[in-house]
């Protein structure tokens, strides 16, 4: 679905990104991390057609962004950092605009909005202005004007930043409820915000991939000394006795539970891989009431600080190292081909003015 090959994005003398190359499949979701300026958020605009590289192949289903920003950008739905979004319009008004700016026509807008609606959970606000919505209200208008033509791939900054607890949960859900019909490429920052909706994590640092894999994929690559937090029902002892006795454990340490009738303890072992299969299977063989098995979240977060740096210089604030700009494709040309009108976008514009976009 996605293919970007040797990817490279100049500010002046400054390198934003590059070189990066990674591939995504069609039905995955995805999640590019990495820390504030490391080039996450260009990379994106690139992929949306909303940037030209300075050189390096970006293709969408088969089709290069330079060559033809116009049929990629009907593959696309594009969420960007700050919603597009019109305040004075109501949600139903604004999506039928947005429809019709992607060309739809408008008895297919007024087929599709209500569904989008649906989809997003809007449907009880859908007559609301949209400046009197809460953020995460907001950030669902933003992604249904992304799915409001049917693209085959979304691409999302930072769609769950700035959400409170509940909303993170329910964004989650959304974007599960998406993956069926779309592949999905979103960024953050923090870890804990996508490592539970994403298939697989990329982590991005100064404008290169640092490492790619699940979220266990990575934590076992760095975490040789690992934390390993576990809940078990019945025998407090009789677990932890068990649990000690996995190869590489060097110490259980009792923590308070949570609710009556529960063990809950920490384990530090030293592996070279994922320990908490071994620690199940242990407790397992000896009878014992598992619950739950994980690792600790301050693992989590020293993966990703270890492999995003401490410190990155992307965003056109970083290293700039020479590399010789490709002259396969005029920039001129892309240009003036991406500034083109679409179909459609000159009627829905009328539309908005004159309110008849609803």
């Amino acid at each position: 679905m996605i293919e970007i090959v040797d990817l490279y994005k100049y500010y002046g003398e400054r390198r934003a990104v590059g070189p990066l190359s990674f591939s995504i499949e069609a039905g995955e979701i995805v999640g590019l991390l990495g820390l504030n300026g490391a080039g996450k958020t260009t990379t994106l605009r690139i992929l949306a057609c909303d940037l030209l590289p300075s050189s390096g192949s970006v293709r969408v289903n088969g089709l290069d962004v330079v060559e033809s920003p116009h049929e990629v950008r009907s593959l696309i739905g594009y969420l960007p950092d700050t919603p597009p979004l019109y305040g004075e319009m109501t949600v139903r008004a604004y999506l039928h605009f947005a429809a019709r700016l992607r060309g739809l026509s408008k008895a297919s807008a007024d087929k599709r909005v209500p569904e989008v609606l649906e989809a997003t959970s809007l449907a009880e606000v859908q007559d609301q202005l949209i400046a009197s919505l809460s953020h995460g209200y907001k950030q669902r208008v933003g992604i249904a004007q992304a799915i409001v033509h049917g693209p085959k791939l979304l691409v999302l900054d930072e769609p769950i930043s700035g959400l409170d607890p509940v909303q993170i949960v329910e964004m989650r859900e959304l974007l599960r409820s998406l993956k069926g019909e779309h592949t999905i490429l979103l960024s953050s920052h923090i870890l804990s915000e996508i490592s539970e909706t994403c298939d697989r994590l990329l982590v991005i640092r100064d404008g290169q991939i640092a490492a790619s894999g699940t979220e266990a994929e990575l934590s076992a690559k760095l975490l040789k000394n690992q934390r390993i937090e576990v809940t078990v029902r019945g025998d407090e002892e009789k677990a932890k006795e068990a649990a000690g006795a996995v190869p590489g454990v060097v110490s259980v340490e009792a923590i308070d539970a949570a609710e009556s009738g529960e063990g809950v303890f920490a384990l530090r072992i030293e592996s070279e891989g994922d320990a908490r299969e071994a620690v199940c299977r242990a407790l397992v063989t000896a009878e014992i009431g598992l619950l739950e098995v994980r690792r600790g979240e301050r693992e989590l977060e020293s993966v990703f600080l270890e492999l995003a740096g401490a410190e990155t210089t992307g965003e056109g604030a970083g290293a700039s190292p020479k590399k010789k700009r490709t002259g396969k494709r005029s920039a001129k040309k892309a240009r003036a081909s991406a500034g083109e009108g679409d179909a459609g976008a000159k009627d829905a514009a009328a539309e908005k003015e004159d309110g008849s976009g609803t």
